[in-house]
């Protein structure tokens, strides 16, 4: 099996944003920079997964299309897209980075999402097993910024956190370790843009707030 990553050299601090990204949008590549700038790493790859398992996958576009409109999208040199968990049959988030994390240990990988991933984080399969793995960094969302640390996994997890003024230590931390990112957020979301019609490459105004 031959799977094919983004370009790195070993020792690169490179963070993963994972989703279905059905479609991508500005806000996307808001959350990305901002993880780039804070989080002092050196690449983030958008991983563009064959679906999510707590979503209907009756509204999802073909892969193909999710993967070109992220490439529109991603306009930064330091961004990437890959679809290598369709290559390799992961169907959860934890085995996409146990794979990573096996094939590649010479990259320092963080984990990236939303406050709105981390509000329901508790459903994913094996979440605990991703918060020993890596490193995560969770980026505020409008709506979600207490209820996202209010929640099962926000509070389990709450003794490993990070100061936020100590964000650019987190790739170096051993996990469990993740941070909370505040700032300038994005009201975007997929869904939005789905019930909007149909989307230019590129259209979409993060609006930070």
């Amino acid at each position: 099996m031959i799977v094919r990553l983004p370009p790195s050299a070993p020792g690169l601090r490179v963070g993963l944003y994972g989703g279905s990204f059905n479609p991508a949008h500005a806000g996307h590549l808001h959350v990305s920079r901002l993880a780039l700038r804070r989080l002092a790493l050196d690449r983030v790859w958008w991983m563009v997964s064959p679906g999510n398992p707590l979503k209907d996958r009756r509204i999802l576009a073909p892969l193909a299309e999710r993967v070109a409109g992220a490439e529109a999208i991603a306009r930064d040199p330091r961004i990437a897209v890959t679809a290598f968990e369709t290559a390799i049959g992961a169907r959860y988030t934890r085995e996409s980075l146990e794979w990573l994390v096996r094939h590649r240990p010479d990259l320092r990988f963080v984990w990236i999402m939303g406050a709105d991933s981390l509000a329901s984080f508790h459903r994913w399969q094996g979440w605990r097993a991703i918060a020993r793995m890596m490193p995560i960094a969770v980026i505020d969302r409008p709506g979600f910024t207490l209820r996202a640390t209010a929640a099962p996994a926000g509070r389990a997890l709450d003794r490993f956190r990070l100061d936020e003024r100590h964000a650019a230590r987190l790739v170096r931390a051993a996990p469990p370790a993740w941070v909370f990112l505040h700032g300038p957020r994005s009201d975007l979301s997929s869904t939005a843009l789905r019930g909007a019609g149909p989307s230019i490459p590129g259209q979409g105004d993060p609006r930070p707030r």
